[in-house]
């Protein structure tokens, strides 16, 4: 899909490419950021769901060339999958490379998602970065579940419960309460529990909420009003929530498909949504929605930018399912880019 720049958009987008020249010159040198680079460029959590919020209104709003993502499954239960998105109104360009593994940490020690983000000068083409793609998915990823709390969840929910303690985990429960600030209650579930004591001794003392451990999933299903999940996305569903603990008012989040939860729950939700039409469809051309797609109220995007309604009432159960998408890694990366450039973070490569 070819996206036009208006003269005054490419008069920016040639001032933009000037500014970078300052810095970097194009087509004899490229900027190279390792994950601790990236994690060391000052960022806070409020920019990066503004920009996840913009990311995402551009997506639906059409304002974004971004196919849907293509991977390969080399073992079973593992993926590489390609993910190129292009973003005028941020003049970014680029495509992430990434894997899931989730036994590497068994067998080698290594964490299960690995990957790189080339980033380019989107006038010429030339690559002007390449950078560890895990913190910026990190980010990113906990900030699209915070943009669908704004419009989805009642603003005044006591109680959050997050499965899955890992490093989404993490991210997801560190930030809460900027959009769910009358917590009282975070239940936390892994099936680690040495990632749900890492999570509770890292992030008890950031936020106001007590943050429990809860027994089971019911437990925290039971008990808590939003819900998000980040766990492994199966080949196919393996149901481990059973419908009957699914009561009217809550809102789930899912950044694992349907693997958690029965069919019939997705399917009798009030309002069910996606972060991309083309991508779960996509993705149920995979196998990974066997029993079919619920019907689709609305792409996150459209409630995020407020094209569409979020929560009308108390007693809706919304369903929200964010698989990912690039355009939203490629909004957090201009900025991170434009930070590196700004403190002298990275190394400069020839290219």
């Amino acid at each position: 899909m070819s996206l036009n720049l208006s003269k005054e958009e490419y008069k920016k987008a040639e001032e933009y490419r000037a500014w970078i020249e300052t810095r970097l010159p194009i087509g004899k040198e490229l900027l190279y950021l390792t994950q601790e680079d990236v994690r060391s460029i000052p960022i806070s959590p409020e920019e990066i769901l503004e920009l996840t919020e913009k990311s995402l209104a551009a997506y639906s709003r059409k304002n974004a060339d971004m196919p849907a993502k293509i991977g390969i499954h080399p073992l079973p239960g593992t993926f590489y999958h390609a993910m190129p998105a292009y973003a005028p109104e941020a003049f970014a360009a680029g495509i992430k490379w990434g894997s899931c593994y989730p036994e590497n940490q068994k067998k080698y020690g290594y964490p299960q998602a690995e990957g790189l983000i080339l980033f380019n000068d989107h006038l010429s083409g030339i690559p002007i970065a390449i950078l560890d793609c895990i913190y910026v998915t990190e980010i990113r990823t906990a900030a699209v579940t915070y943009a669908s709390i704004k419009k989805l969840a009642s603003s005044d929910a006591k109680t959050f419960g997050m499965i899955g303690c890992g490093v989404e985990g993490r991210q997801h429960v560190k930030n809460i309460e900027k959009v769910l600030p009358s917590l009282k209650e975070i239940y936390v579930y892994d099936i680690s529990k040495d990632a749900e004591n890492c999570l509770i001794q890292e992030l008890q003392g950031e936020v106001g909420a007590v943050i429990k451990k809860a027994d089971s999933l019911e437990t925290l299903v039971r008990n808590s009003e939003v819900i998000a999940s980040a766990t492994i996305i199966t080949e196919q569903p393996e149901p481990k929530i059973k419908d009957e603990w699914i009561t009217s008012g809550k809102t789930i989040l899912l950044c694992d498909c349907h693997s958690l939860y029965e069919d019939k729950t997705v399917k009798r939700a009030d309002k069910y949504l996606v972060d991309s039409i083309e991508q779960h469809e996509l993705l149920k051309g995979y196998g990974y929605y066997p029993y079919g797609l619920p019907e689709i109220y609305a792409e996150t995007g459209e409630v995020v930018g407020g094209e569409k309604q979020g929560r009308v009432t108390k007693d809706e159960l919304i369903v929200c399912n964010n698989v990912g998408m690039a355009i939203e890694d490629m909004y957090v990366v201009r900025d991170l880019f434009d930070k590196a450039l700004e403190n002298g973070i990275g190394r400069k490569l020839p290219l």
